[in-house]
């Protein structure tokens, strides 16, 4: 008598608290913050706990009533958790996902309404209650989690979604239990009222204190992560019938161990639950398993591509379109780091990085290595440490020895045009699934195109806003010619009168200040403008060219210092063209510092190249500024001075030569340009 009095006060306790949470959510209702299918739910587990409370107070419920009561009482709670997740995100859910959860009840409550009607007694065992409640409540898991993955910050609904969640998950543990006796455990069954009076009481407080902070206008997102969750928790839930089974029988035949083993396997079978639940990387290694053995394509491809396509059409302030492009693929593949290599001239060099140190020697690639020709003829995809060797390790001799100096290296992609290889790619390893199938090199490819129209339209854009301003630099230079034209008629006009007037005092002090004012102007224009006669290519003897270079420089302070560590260093270069480079740089040093810093000019040898280094101690430029503004045309740092095509004329010189421009510099420490230049035999 006493137990049946515990359980009676148990389910009347549950059934008085679930009164409140139905005005609760009532309440909620009216206020536009939940939906009424809450208030249903909540009458029915009313409902549900005075039945049961009733049949321990002379009122006795046979097995079939409470199949009834259990089918009806879970349903409402599906049929409420889903709609709740329509009302909350305002989109409507799949269709095939709604029907397949509410085709559960319907079939399992029609079964049983069409069994007692028939009078079959299995409508009477207590292994229908047991089945039927475990496969609902399971089914009702599921729709927690994605009520609870789908409401972002709304707390409310979350509160509403754990509690619902941790009823539902006692009902497994308590009918799982009870399959291993084929019987409805009696101690847990009377706890059941108080779990549920206890939930419906944290409901009820949480709602009242939570409504005003309510919120709408939640994301839904059911495609494949509703596969991916649903299937977890649907996997649980019948890992933890599976143990119980297991446990059923262990009971039958473990003799003297039976019980232990049986306890044994319901707390692995938990401990799975919460593992699945809380892990994350066990979840996300159960969802690439999923996506591998259970889906025709691993990649929604229509919601790639437009992530991919609305990342690269973003407007930005800055023009660093490469590590855009860099940034995009590695999200896109999960991979933390990458490089981007691109055609300069015949070598590919990189151009930008994202989190990764790339080697020194990785520009020295051309487009007739083996290598970048892999790359252009059989658009391949290299992945030297992938354990499909047959496949995709087949043309890995042809990658260079630089390449594996990358740290977690993974693949290499190649980016093409419709008319050549614009350059390539280097992504590291993603923290799961390195693997790569036909899929994924489908749409690295796809992406690499994507990819190099990308960034060859950017180039081009580039080489167009050039071309305009070498337009405007020409429009410049024809209106200077045509002041030099004036100048020049104003000399020929003395020159004209002079064998006339020169005796005259006032006509030789008038010509004074004519060629005077005419040489002033000239030497303004002539500072403008940078001389563009054919070359002279000969020997050179770089000491020379230096000396005369220090020469020209002398009026300028810090006087510039020359150490020679190499004598007899030819060139093969336009002696007047390279003398102008060398005074150019060394007076940008010289402008860059004060009086008491230093610029230093050192020549050396270095292999067959001849190395000239033009070093300061000035203001020094920053690393953006280098690699955005330094060498680009009509660029200039000095207001007035100049017109900001020195340095991009010295390089397109050098270049010329078969030599290379190197900047190292730091704002407030000063800059170091090297220049190498092919030797000859003197």
């Amino acid at each position: 008598m006493e137990q049946e009095y515990i359980t009676f006060f148990s389910y009347m306790s549950g059934a008085t608290l679930f009164a409140c949470l139905l005005f609760a959510a009532i309440y909620l209702w009216k206020k536009n913050i939940a939906h009424g299918s809450l208030a249903c739910a909540a009458l029915v587990s009313t409902v549900w706990h005075i039945a049961i409370a009733a049949h321990y107070k002379g009122y006795p419920l046979d097995k079939y009533d409470l199949l009834l009561l259990e089918i009806c009482r879970y349903s409402a709670w599906i049929v409420a958790l889903l709609f709740s997740l329509e009302y909350s995100s305002g989109q409507r859910l799949p269709v095939k996902f709604r029907y397949s959860i509410h085709s559960v009840w319907i079939v399992i409550l029609t079964a049983a309404i069409v069994l007692g009607w028939l009078g079959q007694p299995i409508s009477q065992d207590s292994n229908t209650i047991i089945w039927s409640s475990l496969i609902l409540a399971i089914t009702g898991l599921i729709c927690v989690e994605q009520l609870y993955r789908n409401t972002g910050q709304y707390r409310l609904i979350k509160l509403w979604s754990l509690t619902v969640g941790a009823m539902l998950a006692y009902d497994i543990y308590l009918f799982s239990y009870s399959l291993i006796f084929n019987q409805i455990n009696s101690q847990l069954w009377q706890a059941r009222g108080a779990i549920n009076g206890t939930a419906a009481l944290i409901l009820t407080l949480g709602s009242l204190a939570l409504s005003s902070q309510a919120s709408r206008g939640l994301r839904l997102t059911i495609s494949r992560p509703v596969a991916f969750y649903t299937t977890s928790m649907t996997a649980a839930g019948g890992f933890l019938a599976l143990m119980a089974i297991g446990g059923y029988y262990v009971q039958l035949y473990g003799g003297s161990w039976g019980s232990i083993v049986q306890i044994v396997v319901l707390f692995l079978a938990l401990l799975s639950i919460c593992i699945v639940f809380i892990s994350r990387a066990v979840r996300s290694r159960l969802n690439v398993w999923i996506n591998k053995n259970f889906f025709s394509h691993k990649y929604d491809y229509r919601v790639e591509w437009l992530r991919l396509i609305n990342y690269l059409s973003r407007t930005t302030d800055t023009q660093d379109f490469h590590l855009r492009a860099i940034t995009a693929v590695a999200s896109l593949f999960k991979s933390p780091k990458g490089a981007l290599w691109l055609k300069k001239n015949d070598h590919y060099v990189p151009v930008s990085t994202l989190n990764l140190t790339v080697p020194k020697n990785s520009s020295q690639e051309t487009i007739d290595m083996p290598f970048c020709q892999a790359l252009l003829e059989h658009e391949w995809v290299f992945s030297p440490y992938s354990p499909d060797t047959k496949e995709l390790g087949a043309l890995n001799e042809l990658l260079p020895p630089w390449i594996f100096e990358i740290t977690d290296l993974w693949l290499v992609l190649p980016l093409l045009t419709e008319r050549e290889l614009l350059g390539f790619m280097v992504l590291t390893r993603p923290k799961h699934d390195t693997s790569l199938t036909w899929e994924d090199l489908d749409l690295l490819k796809t992406v690499g195109r994507q990819v190099a129209s990308y960034l060859d339209r950017h180039q081009v854009e580039e080489v167009i806003a050039e071309s305009k301003q070498f337009d405007t630099f020409n429009k410049l230079t024809a209106f200077i010619m045509h002041d030099l034209k004036n100048l020049i008629s104003q000399q020929a006009l003395v020159v004209e009168n002079a064998a006339k007037h020169k005796d005259n005092p006032a006509f030789v002090e008038d010509a004074i200040q004519t060629i005077e004012n005419s040489v002033s102007r000239m030497s303004n224009l002539l500072k403008k403008l940078q001389q563009n006669e054919p070359r002279e290519m000969r020997s050179l003897d770089l000491n020379k060219t230096l000396i005369e270079a220090i020469k020209k420089c002398q009026e300028l302070s810090p006087t510039p210092t020359l150490r020679l560590e190499e004598k007899d260093v030819v060139v093969n270069a336009d002696p007047d063209h390279l003398v102008m480079i060398c005074t150019h740089l060394i007076k940008n040093a010289q402008e860059a510092t004060n009086s008491t810093g230093f610029v230093d000019v050192t020549l050396r040898k270095e292999g067959n190249n001849a190395i000239i280094v033009v070093e300061d101690n000035g203001e020094g430029m920053d690393a953006t500024f280098i690699r955005d503004r330094l060498f680009k045309p009509f660029v200039t740092t000095k207001s007035g001075k100049g017109m900001g095509i020195g340095v991009y004329q010295a390089r397109e010189f050098i270049n010329s030569l078969g030599g290379e421009i190197t900047v190292e510099s730091q704002p407030g420490v000063g800059s170091t340009f090297t220049i190498s230049i092919p030797a000859t035999q003197g």
